[in-house]
C-alpha cells in the first residue's frame, strides 16, 4: 500500500475539516471551521477558491439541487457556491448559543447528519446527532455527546460508523437505510491514546475504515470486524482533521489538517499545518452521498 502523501492546498486554512468530493463537478469541498468559509478545490486546474459564508462552518455536502448543505455554527443552510448565497432553513440548537455544528455528511438515501460540540469543543456531554431528510425535516439521534465527529456507511448500507471523539473509540450502529434509524451500539475499533484522537472518517470500497487522529500526524485505515490497524499514512502536521476519497476512480484520499491553537513554535515545526494533502493508497473508496433535495 502506497503511504506517499503529496501537498496539494498549501497552507491557508486555520481549522481545515469536512471534505467531500462532488464526483457531478470533478471537484472537492473542505471547510475552514474558524475561518469561516467553504473551499472548493479543482484537481484539475490546482486552483482552491473560497466561499465565506459569515460564520463557523463545520462541514458541507453536495446538494442534488446544485450547490451545497451545510452544517453552520447556527444551524442548517444551503450555499449556492456560484453566488456565496447563504439560505438558513434550520436551527435545532438555538436554546444553545454555546454550542457550534461539527462534522457531518450524506447517507445512502441522501439525508445529511450532522453533529455538534461546544464551540471550544470542552464541554463533555453537550452534543447530539442530527438527521436531515430530504423533506428538511431535522430530528436528534444521538445526545450526550462530546465532539460529534466522522461517520461512515458499510457498503451494504446496513451498518453506520460513528465517533464521539474524547471515546477513543469508533462506534458502530445497525442501519436502517429506509428509516434511517440506529439500533444495537457497540465498538467497533478501539483506539489507542498514543495513536490520537479519532476524528473525521471515511470508508473504503473494501469496507475498511480511514480516521484521521488529531494530534497523531496520521491517517489509520482500521478493520472494523476485528478492531485491527492495517495501515498508517503519516503526516507532516499532528492535527490530521478528515480524509476523503475522490478522483474520477475514487482512489485518491484527500486529507485535511488544522493549525487551530499551534503557537509560534509549533508552527516554525509544521509549516504545512492547514494544508490539504492526497494520497495514493491503492484502494478504492466509496462515493460522496449528495444530499437528495
Amino acid at each position: 500500500m502506497k503511504t506517499d502523501v503529496e501537498l496539494v492546498v498549501h497552507p491557508g486554512a486555520t481549522h481545515g475539516e469536512g471534505p467531500s468530493w462532488d464526483a457531478r463537478r470533478g471537484v472537492l469541498y473542505w471547510v475552514d471551521i474558524t475561518g469561516e468559509a467553504i473551499h472548493e478545490f479543482d484537481p484539475r486546474t490546482k486552483h482552491d477558491r473560497a466561499v465565506p459564508v459569515g460564520e463557523m462552518v463545520g462541514t458541507v455536502a453536495p446538494r442534488a439541487a446544485g450547490g451545497v448543505i451545510a452544517a453552520l455554527r447556527s444551524g442548517l443552510a444551503f450555499v449556492d457556491l456560484a453566488t456565496g448565497q447563504v439560505t438558513k432553513f434550520a436551527q435545532p440548537e438555538a436554546d444553545k448559543p454555546g454550542n457550534r455544528f461539527n462534522d457531518g455528511k450524506c447517507d445512502p438515501a441522501g439525508r445529511f447528519w450532522a453533529g455538534t460540540c461546544s464551540l471550544n469543543c470542552d464541554v463533555p456531554g453537550v452534543g447530539s446527532l442530527y438527521r436531515v431528510d430530504t423533506r428538511r425535516q431535522v430530528q436528534r439521534v444521538l445526545d450526550n455527546l462530546t465532539i460529534a465527529n466522522g461517520l461512515a456507511w458499510s457498503t451494504d448500507a446496513r451498518t453506520m460508523y460513528y465517533i464521539d471523539t474524547p471515546t477513543f473509540e469508533v462506534w458502530a450502529f445497525d442501519f436502517d437505510v429506509a428509516a434511517g434509524a440506529l439500533s444495537r451500539r457497540r465498538t467497533a475499533v478501539k483506539v489507542p491514546q498514543e495513536a490520537g484522537y479519532p476524528d473525521g472518517m471515511t470508508i473504503d470500497a473494501e469496507g475498511m475504515l480511514w480516521v484521521a487522529h488529531w494530534g497523531g500526524s496520521s491517517v489509520v485505515r482500521w478493520n472494523p470486524q476485528t478492531g485491527e490497524r492495517l495501515a498508517t499514512i503519516a503526516l507532516p502536521v499532528k492535527q490530521v482533521s478528515s480524509c476523503v476519497f475522490g478522483g474520477p476512480d475514487l482512489m485518491t484520499l484527500y486529507i485535511t489538517t488544522s493549525r487551530l491553537g499551534l503557537d509560534a513554535a509549533a508552527r516554525a515545526a509544521q509549516p504545512l499545518a492547514g494544508a490539504v494533502f492526497q494520497v495514493r493508497p491503492g484502494v478504492r473508496g466509496t462515493p460522496t452521498f449528495a444530499f437528495g433535495d
